[in-house]
């Protein structure tokens, strides 16, 4: 299971990602939010982030207009890796390194065509379990203690 969530600056992205989500057999829950008003984006975040921690979803998207306010209060949370992804390589790589469970990207930022390529390759590659990867992983995780 997939959460999903947005502020207002990433609401126009998720459309595009859901679409592409729905079209390819993806089961994802929607946190919101659900227009382009203005709202925070630490919000959904939140959200998110709490159906990966809770095992409702194993895997997060996140947007807001760069995909960077929204990185950093997911990031904010023990367990989560999330990474900001403008290409498909940093989505492999953040995937296959270093384990990240959340893709967060900027609605005006990156293209609907290619946040749909980024989000494909997120959600198919699996981390590598180099043990130099699990070893750096664990170094982040030492650091939330």
């Amino acid at each position: 299971m997939i959460a999903i969530g947005c502020d207002h600056g990433g609401y126009e992205l998720k459309l595009e990602i859901k679409k592409y989500l729905d079209d390819n057999g993806f089961e994802y829950i929607d946190f919101g939010t659900d227009s382009t008003a203005s709202t925070d984006y630490t919000i959904y975040a939140k959200k998110v982030t709490d159906a990966i921690l809770s095992g409702e979803c194993d895997k997060g998207i996140l947007l807001c207009g760069t995909g960077i306010g929204i990185s950093m209060a997911a990031n904010r949370r023990p367990g989560i890796r999330a990474a900001v992804c403008t290409d498909c390589f940093m989505a492999e790589a953040t995937r296959s390194h270093n384990d990240a469970n959340v893709v967060c990207m900027g609605g005006r930022v990156v293209g609907a065509g290619l946040a749909v390529k980024i989000v494909d390759t997120f959600l198919h590659t699996d981390f590598s379990n180099g043990e130099r990867h699990i070893h750096r992983i664990a170094m982040i995780e030492e650091m939330n203690q």
